[in-house]
Formats: C-alpha cells, sequence, structure tokens
C-alpha cells in the first residue's frame, strides 16, 4: 500500500514536472516567433519579403542598414532587457518576500533618472550654459556619458541600501522600507535639477526617462546580455536554495543556507541587472513586477522551472511591445516603456482581482 502511494505521488510529480517543461518550450517557441516578427516588421514601409532578404544583406541598401543596422540591435535589446527585468523582479520578490517588489523596489530606477538627468543637464549636455540653443545641445550630448553616470548613480543606491540594511537588521521590510526612501530622495533631487534647467535641457532629459529601445547598439546589447547572463546562472544554480528562502528563513537557516548573505549577493546582482539595463534604455516599467507573477500562476514557486519561465516570459513581453510600438507609432517606434505599462497594467489588476475572495 505505502509502495503504491508512493508510485502513484512519483507519477504526479514527474507528470507536474513534464507540464512545466512544456511550458517553457512553448515560452521559447513563442519567443522565437516573436524575435523573427520584430526583425520583419517596422514602420519604414518595407514588405515582408524586403526585410527578409535584408536581413541576409540582399536586397537595398537603405533596407539592409534598417533591418542589420537599427532592427537587429533594438530586437536584441528588448530580448535581453525583458529576461534581465523580468529575472531581476523575480529574485528581489522572492529574496524579500514581497510580492510588489521590483526593479524600482530599491530605488535603483529612481537613481538611473538622477544620474542621466544630472549628465543632461548639468555636465554632458551642458544645458546649465548652452541656453535654449537645439545645436549646442546636439554638439554637447554625450549619450556615453549619460549612461554611464545613470549606471554610477544607480550603482550608489544600490550599495548604499545594502550598507543601511546591514546596519541594521538584514530583514526584508528593512530593505524595502529603505528602498523606497532613498526613491523618495533621488525624485526630489530629479525636480531641484529639472526645476533649473532650460527648456531643452528639460526636454531632453524627460525624454530620457522614456523607455526606447532605440537606443541600443550591439555594443549595449552585449554588457546586457553579459550582466544579465552571470546574474541568471547564478540564479539557477542556487534555485534550490531560493525555493528554501521562500518558504521560510528558519527552514532555510536548519538547511545550512546563510540567509543574510544570500539575500545581499542577490540583491546586488537583481540591482546590477536593472542598472545596466536602465542606463542604456531608461525606464521600462512593469516588466520586473508582472511577469513573475505571471509565472507563478502557471508553473508554480519552483524556482527550477520558475526562473526560466520568467526570463522568457519577460523576452516576449518586451519583444511583442516592441512590435506594437513600430506598428502603431505612425512612422515612428513609440517609447516601449509606454507600451508595457499599457499591456501590464490592466493584466495585473485582472491577477489581483481575479483570486479567489477577491484578495491579493
Amino acid at each position: 500500500m505505502v509502495e503504491e502511494i508512493s508510485r502513484k505521488g512519483s507519477m504526479e510529480l514527474a507528470k507536474s514536472g513534464a507540464k512545466k517543461r512544456a511550458v517553457i518550450f512553448t515560452l521559447l517557441g513563442v519567443v522565437f516567433v516573436l524575435l523573427f516578427l520584430s526583425l520583419m516588421v517596422g514602420s519604414s514601409g518595407m514588405s515582408f519579403g524586403e526585410s527578409f532578404l535584408a536581413l541576409f544583406g540582399q536586397g537595398e541598401n537603405a533596407s539592409i542598414r534598417i533591418v542589420q543596422k537599427i532592427r537587429l540591435p533594438q530586437t536584441l535589446a528588448a530580448l535581453i532587457a525583458g529576461a534581465g527585468l523580468s529575472i531581476a523582479g523575480l529574485m528581489m520578490q522572492s529574496t524579500l518576500k514581497n510580492p510588489m517588489a521590483s526593479p524600482s523596489t530599491l530605488g535603483v530606477s529612481n537613481a538611473a533618472v538622477f544620474g542621466a538627468n544630472l549628465s543632461i543637464i548639468g555636465f554632458a549636455g551642458g544645458f546649465l550654459s548652452t541656453g535654449h540653443n537645439v545645436q549646442n545641445y546636439g554638439v554637447g550630448m554625450n549619450p556615453f556619458a549619460t549612461s554611464s553616470l545613470a549606471f554610477v548613480f544607480a550603482l550608489i543606491s544600490t550599495v548604499l541600501i545594502l550598507l543601511l540594511c546591514r546596519i541594521r537588521s538584514f530583514s526584508s521590510e528593512t530593505v524595502v522600507l529603505a528602498g523606497i526612501a532613498l526613491g523618495t530622495i533621488w525624485t526630489a533631487l530629479t525636480t531641484i535639477l529639472q526645476y533649473y534647467a532650460t527648456d531643452v535641457g528639460l526636454s531632453a532629459a524627460v525624454i530620457w526617462t522614456f523607455g526606447d529601445l532605440g537606443r541600443a547598439t550591439f555594443t549595449t546589447d552585449w554588457i546586457m546580455f553579459t550582466v544579465t547572463l552571470v546574474g541568471t546562472v547564478f540564479f539557477y544554480f542556487f534555485h534550490w536554495k531560493f525555493n528554501a528562502l521562500s518558504a521560510d528563513e528558519h527552514v532555510a537557516g536548519s538547511l545550512g543556507i546563510r540567509v543574510k548573505p544570500l539575500r545581499f549577493l542577490t540583491l546586488l546582482l537583481a540591482s546590477l541587472i536593472t542598472a545596466v539595463i536602465v542606463s542604456y534604455l531608461g525606464i521600462i516599467g512593469f516588466v520586473g513586477v508582472i511577469c513573475p507573477h505571471v509565472m507563478k500562476r502557471i508553473v508554480g514557486n519552483n524556482h527550477r522551472y520558475l526562473i526560466p519561465a520568467s526570463v522568457l516570459f519577460g523576452s516576449a513581453l518586451l519583444l511583442f511591445a516592441s512590435i506594437i510600438s513600430r506598428l502603431i507609432g505612425n512612422g515612428s517606434a513609440l517609447p516601449v516603456g509606454a507600451i508595457t505599462s499599457l499591456l501590464g497594467g490592466p493584466f495585473f489588476l485582472y491577477i489581483v482581482f481575479a483570486k479567489k475572495g477577491g484578495k491579493a
């Protein structure tokens, strides 16, 4: 009797694992389809056939440049950034045991915005001295300096949060509250900086905050890919530790897991991924919140399946948003961050209110 129950349990586990793997392979197929469509679809008016030939260096030179120099790096950026923001959000939620945790929880995005504003308004763009002359803006602006300063301040915010939490007890509540407080400070500093900017500088600074894949290059794609890959491999290698941590800290401690160092390193890596992506592409909202939630409902809380599923769904969501932004952009691509928020907001509300009893 005991053997029969054990056998049935094993069969159910195997069936459950097979279903979750099927979900992952389905998501992989969806990502490949969206990846291909993203290369074929755009606002230039090229046909599907012309785009396909241009991808392989055939056809008119203008078409080849559009597909290989513009669409390809943007598509790769959507693939990588979607995966990075999704895995960062998942690990923050798992580590902090807070369902609303996201890449903005530690104030990383707010700090990056301040760094970019400081660069555009004060240093790289020089708007404090160039005034209202648009030509001066074009000469003075340095995208690399803007991204670098955004990354530096995002990293500073992360380190400050982690140091403050080590001074006090390193609890999930402390991390979230400290992140909210620092995020508010960065936002206030950004507001003060923008108040003293000229109209051209202010416009450029505000435009930077839009999540825009159009800034992506092959170089930035490689950097984002490297950081995201390192973080994802680390998280997956220790997926069993995150399963234990999600269940209970005392359970994790009884299994020999050093909870505080694990939480520290996880938040550091998740914030680093976020900082790199935000510094290059701007603010892309909701990916880090919605994707982990959806995948938890589909594949459960086992990080062995949850991590790859969240990564793939994040890529699929941002690729889909990128395609939509080009189709409705009327000759230009809309900021992809606005599309993800429009898609993610209602969907997230549906998830919250669709739960039994109406409880989140």
